[in-house]
């Protein structure tokens, strides 16, 4: 079953150590049912400085999102911003991701 939530969507934690919180998606992982939402399941990692490389690569801890099971965010319905469900129906030939809290269309 395809994923019904995309980048860049507003979504809410419904479970787990960030529960209540809201974020931005940043990024969906389908194949492994995961989504990283911005400023949400911080974790640390240790990184090396590697000598000789082009890029500007930072070394130290570095603090970036970690991944979040999609069954444990619900999208932000965008008519009263409480977490909904989201359908899809076909409108004019063209399947249309609908939040089934208001029936409104998500764009």
């Amino acid at each position: 079953m395809p994923a019904r939530i995309k980048s860049e969507d507003q979504v809410i934690v419904i479970s787990g150590k960030d529960r209540g919180k809201q974020g931005r998606v940043l990024r969906v992982d389908p194949k492994n049912d995961r989504v990283f939402v911005e400023g949400l399941n911080m974790i640390k990692r240790h990184q090396k400085a590697v000598p000789g490389s082009l890029t500007q690569q930072t070394s130290g801890v570095i603090e970036r999102e970690g991944p979040i099971h999609i069954s444990n965010v619900a999208l932000i319905d965008p008519k009263d911003g409480k977490p909904t469900r989201v359908g899809v129906e076909v409108i004019d030939g063209k399947r249309v991701r609908v939040a089934r809290r208001s029936g409104t269309r998500i764009d």
